[in-house]
Order: structure tokens, then C-alpha cells, then sequence
């Protein structure tokens, strides 16, 4: 299983970054909507053991992900096991009712609109990440943390959107 070593920071000028990033000589940008719709196990709490379990659809494809523990506590850094399903959103449904029966049930909806490595979610965010192999996990984020230095980001957020967005939700006492 790979692990997606991952630094997550606010940003208040994201034009700013925007222009250095340029500055790298980046792909072209491609703007995506993903809509993640995550589940909570029929017997154990994932928010008491750090993982979760999605399904993401973007355009036309499906994927169901695993999300393990975080492994460190300075990154987002965590196994995780993200598998292709068939195109279509009657696949989405299908797989939103098998998990149902199965006794999994809905928890909330992410829905992010991203441009390359960054989104918009209660302000701009810059996402950094590298998806590698669990021997080289610190070397990733090390080389992350030097990215995110030259680029003057600081305090990394180790929550999941699913955390910002159940805090959130719990601060506006609209979820228990």
C-alpha cells in the first residue's frame, strides 16, 4: 500500500502562489470537481481511529478510497488504498447503496472545486503531497516542508476536509 505524504496550509493570497508556482514551470492547470462522499463503519468510530473510507467521483469516474491512521505528527501523511470503479453515476449510486446494506452509513459530503494542487474551501488552501512508497516517507516530507518553506507557507493543517468540515458543523451545532 502507498502512502500519500501530504502538507495542507492557508493561505491568505493565493495569487501570490499562484505566480510562483509559475515561476516552476508547472503542467497547464486543469480545474476538477470532485465530490467525496464519506462513510462511518458499522461498529467502530473512524474519527477515534483516524481513518476513513470515500467514494469520490470526478467527471465520470468513480473511486472508492481507504484512508489509514496518520503515521507521523507533523504531516497529513497516511496509507492509503484508492481504487478505480466503473464510469458512470449509476455506479456512484450503487456503491453508496452496497455500503448502505452493509451497514456503513453516509457521514457528510466534500464537495471541492481544485486547480492543480490547491482549492477553494473557506478560503484558499495550497495541498501539497507525494504519493511514494513507506520506506520513503521521510524523505517526501522533508522535501515537502522545503517546498512549502520556499513558498512561505507555515502551519500545516493535519485535518482531513471531512475534520474541517464536521468541526465546523459542530461549532454551528448542526451535527452531535
Amino acid at each position: 500500500m502507498l502512502v500519500e505524504v501530504e502538507l495542507k496550509f492557508s493561505v491568505a493570497d493565493m495569487e501570490q502562489i499562484a505566480q510562483q508556482i509559475a515561476g516552476l514551470s508547472p503542467e497547464p492547470e486543469v480545474w476538477r470537481e470532485e465530490r467525496d462522499l464519506y462513510f462511518g463503519h458499522p461498529v467502530r468510530d473512524f474519527s477515534q481511529t483516524d481513518e476513513a473510507l470515500r467514494l469520490r467521483r470526478t467527471g465520470i469516474h468513480n473511486f472508492v478510497t481507504y484512508k489509514g491512521p496518520k503515521i507521523d505528527s507533523v504531516s497529513k501523511s497516511r496509507y492509503e488504498l484508492d481504487l478505480p470503479l466503473p464510469e458512470g453515476e449509476d455506479v456512484f449510486i450503487h456503491w453508496c447503496e452496497l455500503l448502505e446494506r452493509l451497514g456503513f452509513r453516509p457521514v457528510a459530503e466534500v464537495v471541492k472545486r481544485r486547480r492543480k494542487t490547491w482549492l477553494l474551501w473557506e478560503g484558499w488552501r495550497v495541498e501539497i503531497e507525494i504519493v511514494c512508497e513507506p520506506d520513503q516517507v521521510p524523505r517526501a516530507r522533508d522535501a515537502l516542508f522545503r517546498l512549502a518553506k520556499s513558498f512561505h507557507l507555515t502551519n500545516s493543517e493535519r485535518r482531513s476536509y471531512l475534520e474541517l468540515l464536521l468541526a465546523r458543523k459542530r461549532a454551528a451545532g448542526t451535527v452531535s
